[in-house]
């Protein structure tokens, strides 16, 4: 008969369960690993809203800057001696023309300052009588009226200017290069 040896007594090695695939992870880690995912959490919704605040505000001031007058013409009338007299802007969505006068000249009452726009080779056209006596005042224009002209000027007229067909007494009180901006 054959002899089956006795089994070799288990090492205490080899006795022992064996270790599962993966250890088990302490609580203090999980509570780390959920803290963390609340900090992603807390920046990705704080970025957001960041963000959506920002187009917000964009489209604010945009709407804003439309509503601003934008300067499409500009001209510096000088006296005689090259002195600033007056500065004329036009902002053509708003269709004036805004004078600020830069020296103390005056009409007297019985004469009116008429404003003339320039083009070469063509009668001067006017573009109205500047009624007030203030610093800053507007007068209406539309943009075609100074489409081509290259110079704007200032003649004293009779109380009330003159027609067009007249046309300005000269020499001009005030003349100045127009400029038209690119916008």
């Amino acid at each position: 008969m054959n002899h089956i040896p006795p089994a070799a007594p288990a090492s205490p090695a080899t006795a022992a369960t064996p270790e599962p695939a993966f250890r088990r992870v302490p609580s203090w880690w999980r509570g780390l690993a959920v803290f963390l995912m609340l900090g992603l959490l807390l920046g990705w919704a704080a970025t957001t809203s960041l963000f959506e605040q920002s187009k917000a505000q964009i489209a604010h001031l945009q709407a804003k800057l439309a509503k601003l007058p934008q300067v499409k013409y500009i001209a510096v009338l000088l006296d005689d001696k090259a002195a600033p007299a007056l500065l004329v802007t036009m902002d053509p969505t708003s269709g004036v023309l805004q004078l600020q006068r830069l020296n103390d000249v005056k009409e007297s009452p019985e004469d009116s300052m008429q404003l003339w726009a320039i083009k070469p080779g063509q009668p001067p056209q006017s573009l109205g009588v500047i009624e007030s006596k203030l610093k800053t005042l507007q007068m209406p224009a539309k943009e075609p009226a100074l489409t081509g002209m290259t110079e704007l000027a200032i003649s004293v007229e009779n109380r009330g200017g003159v027609p067009q067909a007249q046309g300005p007494r000269l020499p001009w009180l005030f003349k100045g290069a127009l400029v038209q901006k690119a916008i």
